[in-house]
């Protein structure tokens, strides 16, 4: 019992350092999108490719995100700024983003794929497919 105990509290632990490692990377920078690509593994979907570029060309042409202070979230499309909160889960290998009123009902769950102090790429889900969202530190 004593050695549960004691393996609880280093699991605790590390996942504490991980969130505060993830945190420390992404935080007070503005990622800049600048590719979207599939998933590794993913078989080959004529639509799903097609959206990709598409999204890379459009939407995500001029896209950066930042993750500040008390949990502050921006993302900035198009010159547009929309803020949110952000939280860390699964050891930072998941970021949960709510409104601003930290509200799960609109709450979007990205994974990071990479993260270091330039690079960080992100898995989200946009309709029924996945992408990649890489992004560089501006």
């Amino acid at each position: 019992m004593k050695h549960l105990i004691l393996y609880s509290a280093a699991l605790l632990l590390l996942a504490a350092c991980n969130n505060g490692q993830t945190n420390e990377l992404l935080q007070h920078k503005k990622w800049k999108v600048y590719d979207v690509t599939l998933p590794a593994g993913t078989s080959y979907n004529h639509v799903q490719a097609t959206q990709a570029e598409d999204l890379k060309k459009g939407y995500y042409s001029d896209a950066y995100y930042q993750f500040l202070d008390n949990d502050l979230f921006i993302a900035t499309i198009s010159g547009v700024p929309d803020s949110g909160k952000y939280s860390l889960l699964s050891n930072g290998k998941i970021i949960s983003i709510t409104g601003a009123n930290g509200s799960r009902n609109a709450e979007h769950m990205v994974e990071v794929v990479k993260l270091n102090e330039e690079e960080f790429d992100m898995k989200v889900n946009t309709g029924e497919y996945h992408f990649i969202l890489r992004t560089r530190k501006q």
